[in-house]
């Protein structure tokens, strides 16, 4: 935005959509707005006025530089604003989150008279947001004789901008809403097609319920009714929050039900009250933490038991619910912050204590996590600086410490990286853990939310202490379209600036790399025992253990390098048996869930917790197909167990492909990359020398559950079906529903094939281009009866590809090859009967660029089955979107249908899908 004018236009522009002024984040218009406060007799100096107060963002952003000098201007007297006392000026101040706000408040407590350095002073004590320069200059300040600045230091000691704050009210009355039947995917909080809008809070807060205006209005409705009490959104029979983490889905929840967090900040609303008959998933409940928000794990409906306590199950098979209670839409119910109960009128539903832990009270309190973290950070400065022990403020750490019990291998993890824990203490699951993060990804739809969040804490530049940090371009890598144009540029340079490597040079220098974001993390991950914080739920490399988050998570990680977080229950996971020849990975994943459930009478016992899987043999290429499916396992993250040498051959993969950025430019000042080649070749020679070997837990670790796989009985490829015609709605579009390729005898008709996604990885192209050459010898031609969309993950693939003769087999068969030259600028609607071999990056996977054709079902071996978010349904047809192996998927577009068991061992004839075997190595450590 460059003049005033603009923003009027801008302003009118958006009145037509129902929408208020967008919040002013620049310096030029903020300036401009000055000029014509300061005119009394400017005709717009009373809206200037409104938009200098009501609506201008706070933190580092150029705007927030503007106001703060002004509003210092009007307390000096230096500037006169008849509706701006200095009072209000410092009222404006206290409520700015940091930045220059508090070099400006700094500048009024250290060097100006009385009066005015004792306001500043009281202001400052409120304040959580301080960096490396601003407590350097307060201790500086002290040590110098200044008063002020002890009494500042002294506060912060006792961390008063934390005990002085409201306590959380006992009782917060509810008025339930029923969002959804079954699994409420974050698609429906935020969808994926409206990526674009996530930045612009309120425009994007139309799109809750996936734009269902009469739902909207139902919860509108409800406020009226109900204007004292809080709505609480709930998964009915389900989960809520599942597959993304999507800091939009919160925030969109957040702004239709929760409470501003300033009345000087628009539409950054917090504390949003959500809840799920089966809880909160893992990532989601985090992203509601960070809004001080609260989520309940209702149990409302449970299995039915016989008499002799087994589940009772339907002709189907299925467990048979019963409700326990009613939270049907419009019950008003009261959750007891102090017994930590849920109640009805007097009659007490839900012990809800794992809602409501001393840490979580303390989110709610401060507002959300991130005043948590900052003044805990704060509080340990100020203890330092005076020379004495940090007093008990907050909640302790949670340490849990078992005599004689051994570690899995998420708690070594922990308890390496672990900070501010007691010395020489072993931690086991359960322990409440800050710890060190070693690499951080941002991906581009949540980048630029990530970029604001870090603005508005006040950071400049990334932690010194993370390793290396990733911006990708991934999510909208398919389509180069305006939307794009205006907001991919802006977010690589802010990301370059703070110190990331970026997937776009902003200076152009080196070729836009589109890959994605989780393929690039688990080659930058280059020791096993390493902690990775991503801005996505599918952040779960084969190397270490990495936790999908929201962007304010990712931006806390960037801004601090560290993370805190409960040390999770494990499931361990483990192999038998041998794989038929023409099985694919893919379908062990699959297996998986299907034998786990199968094991437990339907119970997901991965869900919230830590996959230990013993993958032994597979390197992370392979591997990472397993780790990254236990998002759609509900897990909370996972970790892969190898082998020595096959630790070994991962790391140099990794190395090379780093070596590979470096060599295209990537690198920074800094020397990041060249950091990580270090890294990788020092825990290489580790192995070798077998001085530090490859992460494994102790053998008398001890777990939630033990799972162990049957490869004998994966005797024909598995595909998770979203069932969407189930006459139970709350069964549909689960990841659960996982059937044999034989159930569907070869008669379903498929329209769309989509080889693409982070669940692909080089062999899967080279299996691709092999089918198509065996096909053309069965059959003298290829020839396709539905499209087939192909997105290799990353760049790094395509020129290994190309090296490798594998890339000609795929163009010669091709109807469309990218061009980096000439982006697709509109998203295709329409599909021929051709292979497309699209742009590396997520496309069809992300569902917010192109999709299939509305009502098509879809073969493909992405992540998300999700309704809406691959293909939309058409009157009188549903869309939906089958999870399978790349093999399937190739030969289900050549036959427009889903192959026989037969037709499938014909094409993949002489072709090595996959080398998995159980290991014949002990994988703990005796």
């Amino acid at each position: 935005m460059n003049t005033y004018q603009d923003y009027l236009n801008e302003i009118e522009e958006r009145k037509k959509q129902g929408l208020h002024p967008k919040p002013i984040d620049g310096a030029e218009l903020l300036s401009e707005i000055i000029t014509q406060i300061k005119d009394v007799n400017n005709p717009n100096r009373k809206e200037s006025l409104h938009f200098f107060i009501y609506n201008t963002l706070p933190g580092t952003t150029s705007a927030a530089g503007v106001k703060a000098k002004f509003l210092k201007e009007i307390i000096l007297g230096e500037a006169t604003v008849e509706e701006i006392t200095p009072d209000f000026a410092f009222e404006q101040l206290s409520n700015m989150k940091g930045g220059p706000s508090i070099e400006v408040l700094l500048d009024l407590a250290l060097g100006n008279g009385e009066t005015i350095s004792k306001e500043a002073c009281k202001v400052l004590k409120t304040q959580v947001f301080l960096y490396e320069a601003d407590t350097e200059r307060l201790e500086d300040a002290m040590k110098a004789g200044n008063a002020i600045a002890k009494e500042i230091i002294e506060s912060y000691a006792q961390a008063e901008f934390f005990t002085k704050l409201p306590e959380v009210d006992e009782e917060i009355e509810v008025v339930t809403y029923i969002a959804g039947i079954g699994d409420i995917s974050t698609d429906l909080l935020s969808p994926g097609a409206d990526a674009h809008s996530r930045s612009d809070r309120e425009l994007h807060g139309q799109s809750i319920f996936e734009h269902n205006k009469e739902m909207q209005q139902e919860v509108l409705a409800l406020k009226e009714q109900h204007p004292d009490k809080r709505i609480m959104l709930i998964a009915e029979k389900g989960t809520m929050g599942v597959g993304s983490s999507r800091m939009s889905g919160v925030n969109n929840v957040a702004l239709w039900t929760g409470v501003s967090s300033s009345p000087y900040v628009p539409f950054i609303n917090i504390a949003p009250v959500i809840a799920g008959t089966n809880g909160i998933a893992p990532i989601f409940l985090t992203t509601v933490g960070v809004t001080g928000g609260i989520g309940i794990d209702l149990k409302n409906w449970v299995k039915q038991k016989d008499e002799n306590g087994k589940t009772v199950v339907d002709q189907d098979g299925e467990p048979v619910l019963e409700e326990v209670y009613s939270v049907r839409t419009g019950t008003v119910l009261t959750i007891n912050t102090k017994e930590k109960k849920l109640y009805n009128g007097k009659y007490e539903l839900k012990d809800i204590s794992a809602a409501l832990t001393p840490q979580k009270m303390e989110f709610i309190k401060a507002g959300g996590s991130y005043a948590v973290v900052f003044g805990k950070k704060l509080q340990t400065f100020a203890c330092k600086v005076l020379g004495i022990d940090v007093p008990q403020v907050y909640a302790p750490s949670k340490e849990i410490s078992i005599e004689g019990q051994g570690l899995t291998a998420v708690e070594k993890i922990f308890n390496k990286n672990a900070v501010g824990t007691t010395p020489g203490k072993t931690l086991h699951t359960g322990s409440n853990v800050r710890v060190e993060v070693n690499i951080v990804g941002s991906q581009d739809t949540t980048g630029l939310m990530t970029s604001q969040e870090l603005e508005m804490m006040a950071a400049t530049i990334i932690s010194p202490i993370v390793d290396a940090g990733y911006q990708s371009g991934c999510h909208t890598a398919s389509v180069w379209d305006d939307k794009s144009k205006a907001n991919i540029p802006r977010l690589m340079k802010f990301m370059n600036d703070f110190g990331l490597i970026t997937g776009r040079d902003p200076k152009g220098k080196y070729h836009a790399m589109t890959d994605v974001i989780h393929k690039v993390l688990n080659d930058i991950a280059v020791d096993d025992w390493d902690e990775i914080i991503g801005g996505d739920s599918h952040t779960r490399m084969a190397k270490g253990v990495a936790f999908g988050a929201d962007s304010g998570t990712v931006a806390l990680a960037l801004a601090t390098g560290e993370a805190t977080m409960p040390i999770p229950q494990s499931v361990k996971v483990t192999f038998k048996g041998n794989m038929v020849p023409y099985m694919d990975f893919r379908d062990v994943v699959h297996a998986t869930q299907q034998q786990m459930l199968d094991q437990f009478e339907g119970e997901n016992v991965f869900q919230g917790k830590i996959i230990e899987v013993h993958i032994g043999t597979l390197t992370s290429d392979q591997a990472f197909t397993f780790t990254d499916w236990t998002a759609e396992m509900k897990a909370k993250a996972s970790i892969c167990i190898s082998e020595d040498e096959t630790l070994i051959e991962s790391l140099e993969i990794s190395r090379d492909r780093i070596q590979i950025m470096i060599d295209k430019g990537m690198d920074n000042e800094k020397q990041v990359l060249q950091g990580l080649i270090d890294k990788a070749n020092n825990r290489i020679a580790e192995l070798q020398s077998g001085s530090r070997p490859a992460l494994k837990p102790d053998a008398d670790a001890k777990y939630y559950a033990e799972v162990v796989i049957d490869l004998d009985k994966i005797v024909e490829p598995m595909i998770a079906d979203p069932d969407v015609n189930n006459e139970d709605v709350s069964k549909r579009y689960t990841h659960d529903n996982i059937q044999p390729l034989s159930f569907y005898e070869g008669t379903k008709k498929v329209d769309l094939g989509f080889v693409g996604s982070c669940m692909i990885h080089k062999g899967d192209m080279k299996i691709l281009a092999q089918m198509l050459k065996n096909i053309e010898a069965q059959y003298g031609e290829v020839k396709f009866n539905a499209p087939l969309v192909v997105a290799p993950p990353t760049y790094n693939i395509v020129d290994e590809l190309k090296a490798e003769g594998d890339w000609d087999v795929l163009a010669k068969y091709s109807g469309f090859v990218f061009d980096d030259n000439a982006p697709k600028g509109t998203a295709r609607t329409k599909y021929e009967n051709v292979l497309y071999l699209e742009r590396p990056g997520c496309n069809l996977c992300m569902g917010n660029q192109e999709k299939a054709e509305p009502g098509d079902t879809v073969m493909a071996t992405s992540t998300r089955l999700f309704q809406g978010r691959v293909v939309r349904d058409k009157d009188g047809k549903k869309g939906e979107s089958l999870l399978s192996s790349t093999p399937v998927v190739v030969l289900s577009t050549i036959l427009g249908r889903t192959p026989t068991l037969e037709e499938y061992q014909a094409a993949v004839d002489g072709i090595v899908l996959t080398k998995f075997k159980p290991s014949q190595k002990q994988l703990v450590m005796s």
